[in-house]
């Protein structure tokens, strides 16, 4: 019912930028909150941020609180992550997901649709 793509991955030097964003088509309507979790090599995947489909609320997982900034585009669809300071521990697969019910929700199981990913690569 809900198609999401991210992009803006890439390869950064530590302590830089990256801006990735996640598109949603199809029937979004019933969208609750959007969320960003990745996922590095051997380690489960984990939560980074979400952010209410409506209002102004947002969380944030400790690790990232003060680098990245969740935000989004009500009009294009989108959400959005802006990584600041980034570290070689934030080297993962960074996936786009959908969720039905809280904007607070950290486990992957309270999310319902997700995209395909996008790779952020931090060189020390």
């Amino acid at each position: 019912q809900v198609q999401l793509v991210e992009s803006g991955g890439g390869l950064v030097q530590a302590g830089g930028s990256l801006r990735l964003s996640c598109a949603a088509s199809g029937r979004t309507f019933s969208t609750y909150a959007m969320g960003w979790f990745r996922q590095a090599p051997g380690k489960a995947r984990e939560f980074v941020a979400s952010i209410k489909w409506s209002g102004n609320y947002r969380y944030y997982a400790d690790f990232v609180k003060g680098r990245f900034t969740i935000s989004r585009d009500n009009a294009k669809n989108t959400v959005y992550l802006q990584m600041n300071s980034l570290k070689p521990e934030d080297t993962a697969v960074y996936y786009c997901a959908r969720s039905l019910t809280t904007a607070q929700a950290t486990a992957v199981e309270e999310y319902d649709s997700w995209g395909q990913g996008t790779q952020v690569t931090v060189a020390s």
